[in-house]
């Protein structure tokens, strides 16, 4: 490999604007419904895997902020984020990294899995999942040692478990 070609695949690459994160499947809504994010649970993992892969709009923080009725602040410590990459981007106009956007999508795809989970209960009126899950994520639970599941949404593998833990608790087994 010649040095002009090893400068050159080391060079990073330029971060997606905010409108290419809405192509393709996965739109980030000002303000997030109930049912949105019922849609980003139930999407093929290839689909998610392709947002991430886009970005995730850097404003999308804010518009999560407000649907669980978290501060920006939380909702970014939350993810483990840093604040002030997630403002210069949110500025610029521009998209999160793939992992940032990894963490944005698992938090939407959580609250789309309680909204399932109650849509399924037939009786969905009056409950905002978002707010929900938001208080659920600070309580903790048994099953993790006494620690709570909002310890866990800032790596991949945590925000499985987490989902793990509220799929148990749809089915009857209470941690």
């Amino acid at each position: 490999m010649t040095a002009q070609a090893a400068a050159a695949s080391t060079k990073r690459k330029p971060m997606p604007s905010a409108a290419t994160a809405k192509s393709a499947g996965l739109d980030w809504p000002a303000n997030a419904s109930l049912a949105w994010f019922v849609r980003v649970f139930a999407m093929p993992a290839i689909e998610r895997v392709a947002a991430a892969k886009r970005g995730v709009p850097a404003t999308s923080i804010t518009g999560l902020a407000q649907a669980t009725g978290e501060s920006k602040e939380r909702v970014i410590a939350l993810l483990g984020l840093s604040r002030a990459t997630v403002d210069r981007k949110a500025r610029a106009s521009q998209a999160l990294s793939v992992v940032e956007s990894e963490r944005v999508i698992g938090f939407a795809r959580l609250v789309g899995q309680a909204q399932a989970m109650v849509d399924e209960s037939g009786d969905a009126a009056g409950f905002d999942s978002a707010r929900w899950v938001a208080g659920w994520l600070e309580q903790p639970m048994p099953a993790l040692g006494g620690r709570s599941p909002g310890e866990y949404m800032d790596t991949a593998e945590g925000q499985q478990i987490v989902s793990g833990l509220l799929e148990r608790a749809r089915g009857g087994a209470y941690a």
